[in-house]
């Protein structure tokens, strides 16, 4: 259990797996990063039910609760690496997990109703969220660090991780009035320029990419390790870039569904 919120169980697809519940609104599904729901990536979740939402937070790997270490961080990544639902270095495809996400989204929008659903995505689910955007409930996709697939080569340091047939269908809905958001650290080698580079040359003005300066010498002493945008590394003060980048991402959900 997670203190403030509901546990629920979802099954699609032949998968069961256990969602966390929290707050009024209209829907927003979290895909938590890695290692798991970690103590940040809950007071995320919070922070986004606060804010007027109804959050679904799906447990997709690790331990719920568990503090954040290297050690922690390390095992995870080894096992999404190998496990069957995760396509770690698909350029061109995406995970097989995201069709249980669809389902789940699918599920919030017809118990919650209302325009649509948002779903932010974290690191490694980063890219996830555009996945879902095949859907057209989906109406507010944040990608937060987009890290797959992991950049190994030029063609996955600027890879989406959706397939051809997928990207055609976003760009339609962008065409429609869909838009999408994008965070990441200048500096953080697990999500490359390169990647959003692509997003804006596919998505075009439907793209908003936010990128937060972590280069040596940096106004705000951001590190260059910098890489979890609004958990581990937000600075919950007023000015600092990623409490900016927070406030826009509540606006875009904002924006975008009510």
């Amino acid at each position: 259990m997670i203190d403030g919120f509901r546990a629920t169980e979802l099954s699609h697809g032949g998968q069961t797996r256990t969602v966390y519940r929290r707050g009024t609104g209209p829907g927003v599904v979290i895909m938590h990063e890695i290692p798991g729901i970690y103590p940040a990536v809950i007071r995320f979740a919070e922070t986004i039910a606060d804010a007027g939402f109804s959050v679904a937070l799906p447990h997709l790997f690790g331990e719920v609760g568990r503090p954040l270490s290297q050690p922690y961080i390390g095992a995870e990544m080894a096992r999404a690496c190998v496990s069957r639902e995760f396509k770690v270095l698909a350029a061109h495809q995406a995970s097989p997990i995201t069709e249980w996400l669809r389902g789940l989204a699918r599920a919030i929008h017809a118990e919650i109703g209302g325009r649509g659903v948002g779903a932010i995505g974290m690191c490694l689910t980063g890219n996830f969220a555009l996945a879902l955007m095949v859907d057209p409930f989906l109406m507010a996709p944040v990608l937060s660090q987009p890290s797959l697939p992991f950049p190994i080569g030029a063609e996955r340091r600027a890879g989406l991780h959706v397939s051809p047939q997928q990207l055609e269908q976003i760009k339609q809905r962008t065409t429609a009035g869909c838009r999408v958001l994008g965070l990441r650290f200048t500096h953080d080698a697990l999500c490359p320029g390169e990647r959003f580079t692509t997003l804006r040359r596919e998505l075009g003005q439907a793209f908003e990419g936010i990128e937060i300066d972590s280069g040596p010498g940096n106004a705000h002493g951001i590190p260059r390790s910098a890489h979890s945008v609004v958990t581990k590394d937000l600075v919950d003060r007023e000015g600092h870039p990623t409490k900016q980048a927070l406030d826009r991402l509540i606006a875009f959900l904002r924006e975008q569904l009510l």
